[in-house]
């Protein structure tokens, strides 16, 4: 499909810069049936029945925003670098800038002003150069050590339409964790999650709603809007996620049971569907999914979808605009555009249910 068909002007101070408080304070856009409705996040359990299964993103966010200095050479320019991709316990991949200072075999040594790692620099050599700024980056420490001197040295890794606008600070390093966050690994949040709070989770409980981990390590690709013309032509980046036997089973019962699933966000939703066959059964899964959904695709899966207010052109809200059609969705961002909703990772929701044949 043509790219364009999925653009739309949003306003700049639509863009929150930083969440509601509380967390489920939140508004949340509700679209059934081409109706829309206004309501709040705390609002979710009167929109789902008992025996209904949420799903959410356990993934935790590490601290991969690294700044620091290249050395070794004539002058030490300043880099700036986000790791997106674990390759093994002392190599990361990243994205760097400017990467063109850079060349293979150079060494960078990272730090942070008012920051100090307890085990000395952190240094990493550029093992090989990507196109659009990735590099390979290979690392003095191993496994837990450099998990430690990430943990020390870096900032959590804001979007750019957000850290352009502002510096990330240590209210950051709470406001861009969900509740559920507990597997290191991502370098984004799973944005839908951050509405959810103790009380939001205590209402669905009462109301018979379940709420299910699975984890999906979100990665930098979030970030990228598509720049090719038709959608075809976008590779999307693979990310690593699981779902074990036990949920899986459980989800799956609940639909014979007559039971929704619900995905919260997007990610939860990709890895559902990357593990459901044919009919609908979900699959334990341990494995990459690099799955792009755009309008055309069959869901298999997923039922509801709650996930915030994403970019033009990316391939998120191609995502939405194939799970509740594209005229919908369109429909429904400039109702929220016209009354006043935050847009992107600290803004607010919507709960979409998914267009019928």
């Amino acid at each position: 499909m043509r790219t364009d068909l999925f653009d739309f002007d949003l306003p700049p101070e639509r863009i929150a810069l930083r969440p509601a408080s509380p967390r489920d304070s939140a508004k949340m856009l509700v679209v059934e049936n081409g109706a829309l409705r206004d309501q709040t996040i705390a609002d979710l359990p009167h929109w789902l029945k008992d025996g209904d299964q949420l799903v959410v993103n356990d993934t935790k966010v590490i601290s991969a925003q690294l700044k620091g200095r290249r050395i070794g050479r004539e002058t030490e320019p300043k880099i700036e670098a986000t790791l997106i991709k674990r390759l093994d316990g002392s190599r990361w991949q990243a994205l760097v800038k400017p990467a063109k200072k850079l060349v293979v075999g150079d060494r960078i040594r990272f730090g942070n002003e008012g920051k100090v790692c307890l085990l000395g620099h952190l240094d990493a050599e550029v093992e090989a150069k990507g196109g659009e700024g990735e590099v390979t980056l290979s690392f003095s420490f191993h496994g837990p050590a450099l998990d430690q001197a990430i943990a020390d040295l870096g900032s959590p890794p804001l979007p750019p339409y957000i850290a352009s606008k502002r510096t990330p600070d240590d209210q950051d390093l709470a406001d861009y964790q969900t509740m559920f966050a507990a597997n290191e690994g991502a370098v984004a949040a799973p944005t839908a999650g951050l509405h959810f709070t103790p009380a939001l989770e205590q209402a669905l409980g009462a109301r018979g709603v379940g709420i299910n981990r699975i984890t999906l390590h979100v990665g930098a690709g979030t970030f990228l809007p598509v720049k090719v013309d038709d959608t075809d032509g976008h590779k999307m980046h693979a990310e690593w996620g699981t779902i074990s036997a036990e949920t899986a089973e459980r989800l799956n019962t609940a639909r014979k049971n007559s039971g929704r699933i619900i995905a919260v966000g997007t990610t939860s939703l990709r890895l559902l569907e990357s593990a459901a066959s044919e009919d609908g059964t979900i699959q334990p899964f341990t494995a990459e999914t690099s799955i792009f959904i755009t309008p055309g695709y069959r869901f298999r899966a997923v039922d509801v979808l709650m996930t915030n207010f994403h970019l033009p052109k990316s391939t998120l809200f191609m995502l939405v605009s194939a799970f509740a059609g594209l005229d919908t969705m369109k429909q429904a961002y400039a109702h929220a555009i016209a009354n006043g909703y935050r847009f992107y990772s600290y803004g607010d929701a919507c709960l979409l249910f998914r267009a019928r044949d």
